[in-house]
């Protein structure tokens, strides 16, 4: 059995965690923490819990801590991770961060949109936590940084067709929407029902700081510098998010080899679902689970694969995909505990 501890679960993405990690046949949760909610029941936070799970919030104490669990997942804001780590890597606890500390193996880009990294030497151990992709370094790691949501979305489907030369590297863009959960349970005005609810915004545009992130790892397997153009959009729903990517094709691509290298890297991957010709994800069809659904289109006349994407954005976007990198690190199947669909916030 996995001892389980899980800090910042009083926000959308801990209290996903809370839900899987209770149902999870191979795991125990021993401990929640919030700064918010301390002393606090989660069925006060959440009484949809009611008789399921009734852990008290406590302190983020690791010297506590280290006597019951043995991997810690940190929902928690960046930077706040950053100031734990090191001691929970010290007392021998496994570490899934959920904020951007350590998605970045270069600390001077992620300076550039977050804040002074203060243990820039464990970036050389972390590993990027895509779990399809990366596999078997997450199997031998102790601290994965579990990616954003938007870059799921995005890499998932870009990384086969770059590495395979199916596409340049130049020119890539992704117009990229999001559901209001993606900003996190904190107040602001532009969540707020009235702003959000029948409307449809773009924002953040030429400076969202999850740019950086998906060019580090595109640029990373395209052997060169790679500057994809994102553009994030609000999209009124609670949960869900949707990518229309548009990539240059390269002189020998042909949909029959788009189609062939989808398949060849993710035909084996649970949760990955390559659909057919003429059919395209939905947000609907992903809600609740923590699949990655990918159609694409290849336009003859511009020579332009139009790639779609969907995931949950609090699942395979997040918790859903940080279970499934504890599975890998434990040498568990990656579907233990990932297998049913979750029900609305």
């Amino acid at each position: 059995m996995i001892n389980v501890g899980i800090a910042g679960a009083s926000g959308y993405t801990g209290v996903e965690l809370v839900k899987l990690i209770s149902n999870h046949p191979e795991t125990k949760l021993c401990a929640v923490t919030s700064n918010s909610y301390k002393d606090s029941s989660l069925t006060d936070i959440f009484p949809s819990m009611r008789g399921f799970e009734n852990l008290i919030c406590e302190d983020l104490d690791i010297q506590s801590l280290s006597r019951k669990i043995d991997i810690m997942f940190l929902a928690l804001p960046h930077k706040i991770s950053m100031e734990h780590v090191p001691a929970l890597l010290d007392h021998k606890i496994k570490v899934i961060d959920l904020s951007a500390d350590y998605r970045f193996t270069n600390a001077a880009s992620y300076e550039s949109v977050y804040q002074e990294h203060t243990s820039k030497h464990l970036l050389e151990q972390s590993v990027y936590g895509l779990s399809e992709i990366y596999r078997n370094q997450i199997k031998e790691s102790n601290l994965v940084g579990n990616p954003g949501c938007y870059p799921t979305s995005i890499l998932l489907p870009l990384l086969p067709l770059l590495k395979e030369g199916l596409i340049l590297p130049d020119g890539i863009i992704s117009d990229s929407k999001s559901g209001v959960s993606g900003a996190g349970r904190t107040l602001s005005l532009t969540t707020h029902f009235c702003e959000a609810n029948e409307s449809f915004t773009a924002y953040k545009i030429g400076n969202h700081r999850h740019t950086p992130e998906i060019n580090e790892i595109l640029s990373i397997h395209a052997q060169q510098k790679v500057s994809i153009t994102f553009v994030p959009h609000l999209l009124p729903l609670t949960r869900g998010m949707l990518s229309t990517i548009y990539a240059q094709a390269t002189d020998n691509a042909t949909e029959e080899k788009i189609r062939k290298t989808f398949h060849a890297y993710y035909s084996d991957e649970p949760f990955l679902r390559i659909l057919d010709k003429n059919m395209y994800p939905a947000i609907s069809h992903v809600r609740g689970t923590n699949c990655c659904d990918i159609g694409f289109h290849f336009d003859e006349r511009t020579k332009k694969i139009i790639i779609i994407s969907a995931i949950d954005n609090l699942l395979k976007g997040a918790a859903g995909q940080a279970v499934q990198n504890m599975n890998i690190l434990f040498g568990l199947d990656d579907q233990t505990g990932l297998n049913s669909f979750q029900g609305p916030l």
